[in-house]
């Protein structure tokens, strides 16, 4: 009877000697199955989050889209105002649009020129607030200034001074002001303060139309006299006469 053979059977199923199970009690995970490990517990959280992602960037899209189309409607219409009726029309059916301020501006211009500054001076205040962002909020700021002063408005020299004192305002408004302002002084006698405004008016916009008519304005005030000094011992009524010798 022959011994039995000492060579091991091979398995059925195969040699699994090698085979090693990768989790988190693996101590060495490569970078891949870092990844795999991570894919695996977190896929269904990824695939919403992309999910969400898509859906807010379509939604953006969406919004940028129609605020594109809302803006180019209230171009055209915009566009589409050629008199004042139109524009307060405009300026009602988009409130918190840029171009109601433009055509606010324009309403107030027109006010402005047919003599009505009462009026003129409300719009340009309602201009501001829409033209707060735009350097046509300065124009019309002084324009509710001059309105008011057209109107002898009381408030009309406080807002002037506002103005003229206001360095962040633009050159040439800022010269108008302290122009209007030394006119002021000037018709009521007040040479020193016009004066005054003159030299700040021609020192803030140098090359400008307000400079130059503020110093001929300026030229034409009178001088103030120097006062003369009196030696006191020497009083101004004491009278030398020829021979005298007391």
């Amino acid at each position: 009877m022959a011994a039995p053979s000492s060579t091991p059977t091979p398995s059925a199923s195969g040699d699994d000697r090698n085979l090693v199970t990768i989790d988190e009690s693996y101590l060495a995970p490569s970078f891949e199955d870092r990844v795999q490990l991570f894919l695996e517990k977190n896929g269904r959280a990824l695939s919403v989050i992309g999910v969400v992602a898509v859906l807010g960037l379509a939604v953006r899209w969406g919004f940028e889209q129609y605020a594109a189309y809302r803006e180019h409607q209230v171009q055209a219409a915009y566009a589409g105002a050629t008199n004042a009726k139109d524009l307060e029309t405009f300026a009602s059916a988009n409130p918190a649009a840029a171009l109601s301020g433009v055509a606010r501006l324009r309403i107030a211009d027109e006010a402005y020129k047919t003599g009505d500054f009462r009026s003129a001076a409300a719009t340009y205040g309602s201009a501001v607030a829409l033209l707060k962002d735009t350097p046509l909020v300065h124009r019309a700021r002084l324009g509710s200034a001059l309105s008011l002063l057209q109107a002898q408005d009381t408030s009309a020299r406080s807002a002037l001074e506002t103005l003229a004192n206001d360095v962040a305002l633009a050159k040439s408004c800022r010269a108008e002001a302290a122009y209007h302002l030394a006119v002021l002084d000037r018709d009521a006698g007040r040479s020193e303060d016009a004066t005054r405004w003159a030299a700040l008016a021609a020192s803030v916009d140098t090359s400008g139309l307000w400079s130059q008519r503020a110093t001929q304005l300026r030229d034409l005030l009178p001088v103030a006299p120097i006062p003369v000094a009196v030696n006191p011992a020497t009083p101004e009524t004491a009278v030398s006469f020829p021979g005298n010798t007391k």
